[in-house]
């Protein structure tokens, strides 16, 4: 064969790889070119890359996140980084932060945002809309444009193109440009009078509530949804206040524990944006004469959040409540929430006991909940059977077995109470003690043997006990069961980037006299106030801590409730007995530096 014969003539596969060719003359190095010489460069990685890259670097986002991400990307033909955003892998602040470093662009902020429209006719009121593109200034030279995804080169070169001039491009969030297209652009009509004062917001036929489900699955709509979610979750808000009024939108965050107004969706926009809610939640949007609860699971910033959903008829449509629970970032951990010293002793003495009941007590948002979690965490042990009825159930604990309160089919705290006692449990927690029937069923649980653990709604510890007596509960019952009361309140925890120190007033200095261990001089204290800087948000405070005092059952107290004493006398022999009230442990922790005077006296009444 004619391939057998080329094979054949071949010097060996070793001698053409290893061996010099003498046939070949040496070739001079300066003949060879420069191209084969050097290998070519790398390619110089995209701007995309460089962004996923630095978020990556930095923990703003995970590889397994990142990588589910592009797929997505790929699959929908969509760019990258802004589905990042949306599918609330990555906050929208973070997402700027990150380009304006990598592209060495600078941030807009607030104040960079033009009072009046700037260049009206330069770009249509879509492009800007569609492309997230603002016009913020114009120089003689050059304009300055703010653009949502600066890496997206038709748009700035689209930009450029129009302005007939050099851009100086800015990056800025999406949500403030959206925001500031709409004040700056969108022209609001105003509706005919009528003469009707009132809209009755009951009666609807079924093109109203198809139109209303049209509206509320609009991109528009859902994106200003989402953004209401997303900025709470950027301002460590624990509920968002939807409310509507005659001729606005309000919205407002719980920040610490203190209420703060943000900016709203536009008016027109109150029924698809509440409905949009009600749709997340599973709840019939059609009723809106009616309370309704619902939940709704999320995703934001890579974060699994629950969103306990409360809908309420006012006036002019309906007040939503979210209260937003993150499950990866809760601790239920004694010194995280705040315990400690005598509180401390005295809470572990309760828990230490192998039946009795314990009841935490205060206002509704007081953390109670959030205390009891973390006394069952402390208890949950492969030897005890816990088990706990709740409405609702707010985080899952393993190992734990948790019912859910459904009143409407009858599954009450006193008829679930009465089922789990035949659960041969170690341990029970009662979400609340509404009533007698679910007090009586604890108090009979405690004297076989259970712990109890349970909440009621009072404002210090001595008053469970009368609040108890009220319901009904015989007093010698309260006696033999009650192991301790808890009461609390929480504060907000002083910023430990910007805190500053200062000098008492000697009228102040007298407040922490009975505090032992004080420092300097007698009745000179030095306190700590709130100054506010970026960490905080401007307030001063991040984050807050219990204040709280511990009364145990003792033989004193036995006495005294049995002779039908009132809150105030049972209060005086507890703290005879050693008890710290609420308002000394606040004064301890001002003293320390973790909250203010102003905190404690805010929350808790001076003894």
């Amino acid at each position: 064969m004619q391939e057998d014969a080329i094979l054949e003539d071949a010097p060996p596969i070793s001698a053409r790889r290893d061996e010099p060719d003498d046939s070949l003359p040496d070739a001079p190095a300066d003949s060879i070119p420069e191209s084969l010489a050097e290998a070519p460069a790398p390619p110089e990685p995209s701007a995309e890359s460089r962004i996923a890259g630095h978020l990556l670097a930095q923990s703003k986002l995970t590889a397994a996140d990142m990588a589910r991400a592009r797929r997505l990307a790929e699959d929908a033909g969509e760019p990258l980084l802004p589905l990042l955003v949306r599918l609330g892998l990555v906050s929208e602040r973070d997402m700027a932060q990150a380009m304006s470093e990598v592209l060495a662009l600078p941030l807009a902020t607030a104040a960079d945002f033009p009072e009046e429209p700037v260049r009206e006719d330069l770009l249509t009121l879509r492009f800007m809309k569609d492309a997230r593109v603002l016009v913020l200034a114009e120089h003689a030279e050059q304009l300055r444009v703010a653009f949502a995804n600066p890496v997206d080169d038709f748009v700035r070169a689209a930009v450029a193109l129009a302005a007939d001039r050099p851009i100086e491009a800015v990056v800025a969030l999406p949500s403030e440009i959206d925001s500031a297209i709409e004040r700056l652009y969108e022209k609001v009509e105003e509706a005919p009078e009528t003469g009707e004062s009132e809209a009755d917001f009951g009666d609807f036929d079924e093109e109203d509530i198809e139109h209303l489900k049209d509206l509320a699955s609009e991109a528009p709509v859902i994106r200003m949804v989402n953004q209401l979610i997303q900025r709470a979750v950027e301002s460590r808000a624990s509920d968002i206040h939807i409310e509507p009024f005659a001729d606005e939108l309000k919205v407002r965050y719980r920040v610490d524990g203190i209420l703060k107004e943000v900016e709203a969706p536009p008016a027109r926009s109150t029924a698809a944006v509440i409905s949009r809610v009600k749709i997340m939640a599973k709840l019939n949007i059609a009723e809106r004469r009616l309370p309704q609860d619902g939940r709704i699971p999320i995703r934001i910033q890579g974060k699994e959040l629950d969103l306990r959903v409360s809908t309420v008829p006012t006036m002019f449509g309906e007040s939503v409540v979210m209260r937003l629970l993150d499950k990866e970032s809760v601790r239920f951990d004694l010194d995280a929430l705040g315990f400690d010293g005598g509180p401390r002793r005295r809470l572990n003495r309760i828990l230490e006991q192998p039946y009795g009941i314990l009841l935490v007590t205060g206002p509704t948002g007081s953390g109670k909940s959030t205390t009891l979690y973390t006394a069952l965490s402390r208890l949950n042990t492969q030897e005890r059977k816990i088990i706990t009825v709740e409405d609702p159930v707010e985080y899952q604990l393993p190992g734990i077995n948790q019912i859910q309160v459904k009143s409407s089919i009858g599954m009450t705290f006193a008829g679930a109470l009465r089922a789990i006692v035949r659960q041969d449990p170690d341990i029970i927690m009662v979400g609340e003690m509404r009533d007698l029937e679910t007090a009586r069923i604890a108090v009979q649980s405690a004297l076989t043997g259970h712990v109890v653990l349970s909440t009621l709604h009072t404002n210090d510890a001595a008053s469970g006990v009368t609040r108890l007596l009220d319901m009904g509960v015989e007093d010698y019952l309260l006696t033999s069961t009650i192991n301790g009361i808890l009461a609390q309140r929480l504060v907000r925890r002083l910023c430990p980037h910007c805190r500053e120190s200062y000098r008492a007033l000697p009228e102040l200095a007298g407040r922490f006299a009975h505090i032992k261990g004080l420092s300097g001089p007698a009745g000179e204290v030095d306190l700590q106030r709130a100054v506010g800087c970026e960490q905080c948000n401007g307030t001063g405070y991040r984050g807050r801590l219990v204040i709280t005092e511990v009364l145990i059952m003792s033989e004193a107290i036995r006495q005294a409730i049995l002779a039908h004493a009132t809150a105030t006398e049972i209060k005086r022999i507890a703290m005879e007995e050693g008890m710290e009230t609420m308002y000394q442990d606040g004064l301890r922790k001002a003293l320390d530096g973790r909250t203010t005077i102003e905190e404690v006296l805010r929350v808790a009444e001076a003894d």
